[in-house]
C-alpha cells in the first residue's frame, strides 16, 4: 500500500506541474499568435494606405485630365456656336 501511495503522490506532483507548464505554454502560444496577428495587421494597414494614396493620385490625375478636356471644349465651343443656339437665332429672325 505504501508503494501505491507514493505513486499517487508523484502523480499528484506531475498533475500540479502539468497545468502550470500547460498554462505557460498556452500563454507563450497566445502571445506569439498575437504578435503574428499584429504584424499581419500592420502589413495589411500599410498596404491599404499605399493603395489609398495611389488611388488619390490617380483621381487627381483624372480630375486634371477632365479639367483640361473641359478647357479645350470650352475654347472650341466659344469659337463655334452650338447648333441649338444657331436654331434659336434663326427662329428669332
Amino acid at each position: 500500500m505504501a508503494g501505491s501511495n507514493t505513486g499517487g503522490g508523484v502523480k499528484v506532483e506531475q498533475d500540479s506541474e502539468y497545468p502550470t507548464q500547460s498554462t505557460a505554454d498556452m500563454t507563450a502560444f497566445v502571445q506569439n499568435l498575437l504578435v503574428q496577428m499584429q504584424n499581419r495587421f500592420q502589413a495589411m494597414s500599410e498596404g491599404i494606405l499605399l493603395k489609398i494614396d495611389d488611388m488619390g493620385s490617380k483621381i487627381d490625375e483624372l480630375e486634371q485630365s477632365i479639367n483640361d478636356l473641359k478647357a479645350e471644349i470650352g475654347v472650341e465651343d466659344a469659337a463655334k456656336p452650338k447648333p441649338q443656339e444657331d436654331k434659336l437665332s434663326h427662329d428669332a429672325a
